[in-house]
């Protein structure tokens, strides 16, 4: 595996104390043992190969360069260090693909902010993929300029900036005085929203990052793999269908300002809106909500992810008036749809000691609110698990007609490998965990800590059930 200027690379920092003549390069520290580092290598190469004569890559063995990583402090593989003068200026910590390692290279290349002198640079500059922060200031010794390069600064690494001194190119865009001008990708123009924002309060790194942070997705963003985590806390409807703006960019807002002109009717609703290429999601699709590459046919088909992890999707085909998109929004705000949950069958006979319980009846089963419930979760290969099995259907223990309560008492197992959110809801790191919910009190779940014979699960059912059960067989001291 070669990347560009690898050798050249190796040579320099092995003989000039760490120090680079190039310009921001950027370098891989790895084992070659690490699992991690091979799985990014094609990408890495891939970007060094695109990069070539723009930003340098290199890289480092640390089990051959020992002494090198050890001054850079690396105790992890991969480690990615970006160097500017020759310095370590910062670690890389933005996208592991090819195309995001590209795109976040090329704005580490250059200056914090691009100076444009003519309507003609403006033009250029904002005419780009990704979307474009400007400042228009009144001369070189503007204290807003020198803020707002100090937040380009600070920046750059997630937006592009430019700036000018020529306050003439600011009034084509309603500018008129010192600001900032916010200009969304031309590629997403609508009419349903400005393409343009302005921000004209004093600026510093807080408010000027809070201004972009807060308008530069606008309505209905194109979703990637690059931006998603960005997209993540909010709740998010996305339409996916085949977007190609490179090729296709008419075809790709057909569908976009449908979802835009159904969106507006519930924009101050707290859902957010997007579109994406289905081809780059198809796996998380697959997944996280069931759907294969032929699900939707030529037309989109549409996911709610909540900000709390919550799934749905909407089984009615898209129509080209949007009004099945709006009857599912009305149906979501409603409260009508039901939640998709990756589960399995729920059991035709289920009529044992011990419940069977899947992801898809966990709701219904565990929170019922009249109901004292401890659940084992565990998974099918867990030794433990086995070990514990049957000390948990001991019938001392689970079956009803041996505890005097007043409401059913039952026991449940669940299988964590085909219920990841109940999984990570109850930030369950080890197989087996129990967990006793309380009727009445479905929303404090109690872990249950003790030693795990029948006489201890016992004293803990005791001691917490809502009706304490009188348990036949049973010593009462135990």
């Amino acid at each position: 595996m070669q990347y560009t200027c690898v050798k050249a690379y190796a040579f320099m920092f092995s003989t000039h104390s760490g120090s680079f003549h190039l310009s921001t390069p950027c370098i891989i520290l790895y084992s070659n043992r690490c699992g991690h580092c091979k799985k990014l290598a094609p990408d890495f190469e891939a970007a060094a190969t695109r990069l070539k004569g723009t930003v340098p890559l290199a890289k480092v063995d640390c089990t051959v360069s020992t002494e090198i990583c050890g001054r850079f402090g690396v105790t992890g593989y991969p480690t990615l260090k970006i160097f500017r003068n020759g310095q370590d200026s910062s670690s890389y910590d933005g996208p592991r693909s090819a195309d995001g390692i590209v795109n976040y290279m090329k704005k580490q290349a250059g200056p914090n902010s691009v100076t444009l002198h003519s309507e003609a640079d403006l033009e250029s500059f904002i005419d780009h993929f990704d979307a474009s922060v400007v400042g228009f200031f009144s001369g070189p010794d503007s204290g807003q300029l020198a803020e707002f390069l100090k937040s380009a600064s600070a920046m750059r690494e997630h937006f592009r900036f430019a700036h000018t001194t020529h306050m003439a190119l600011g009034l084509e865009h309603g500018l008129d005085t010192e600001g900032v001008l916010l200009v969304r990708p031309p590629r997403l123009n609508s009419k349903f929203e400005e393409s343009v924002l302005r921000f004209t309060d004093a600026i510093t790194t807080n408010t000027l990052r809070r201004f972009i942070r807060d308008n530069i997705f606008g309505m209905c963003p194109h979703l990637t793999i690059e931006n998603r985590d960005k997209l993540k806390g909010r709740d998010l409807l996305t339409a996916y269908y085949d977007l190609d703006y490179l090729r296709n960019p008419k075809g790709s807002n057909y569908w976009r300002n449908r979802v835009m002109k159904v969106g507006s009717q519930f924009a101050s609703q707290g859902l957010s809106f997007a579109v994406a290429n289905r081809k780059d999601f198809l796996d998380e699709l697959e997944e996280e909500f069931g759907l294969g590459a032929s699900d939707g046919g030529d037309v989109p088909f549409v996911t709610i992810r909540t900000r709390q992890g919550f799934k749905y999707t909407m089984r009615e085909e898209f129509t080209r008036d949007g009004k099945s998109l709006e009857r599912f929004l009305q149906d979501y705000f409603a409260g009508r749809l039901k939640r998709y949950i990756k589960s399995e069958p729920i059991p035709e006979k289920n009529k044992g000691p011990v419940k069977v319980v899947v992801a898809e009846s966990f709701e219904e089963i565990v929170n019922d609110p009249e109901k004292d419930v401890l659940i084992e979760f565990y998974a099918p290969w867990c030794g433990h698990c086995k070990s514990l099995e049957p000390k948990y259907k001991e019938p001392q223990l689970v079956i009803p007609s041996r505890l005097s309560v007043p409401h059913p008492f039952f026991s449940f197992l669940l299988s964590c490998i085909v219920s990841p959110l109940l999984y990570f809801s109850l930030l369950l790191c080890r197989f087996p965990t129990i967990y006793f919910s309380r009727a009445g009190k479905k929303d404090q779940p109690l872990r249950y800590e003790g030693a795990r014979e029948v006489k201890d699960f016992i004293k803990f059912l005791k001691r917490e059930a809502s009706h304490v059960p009188v348990i036949s067989g049973v010593r009462e001291e135990l």
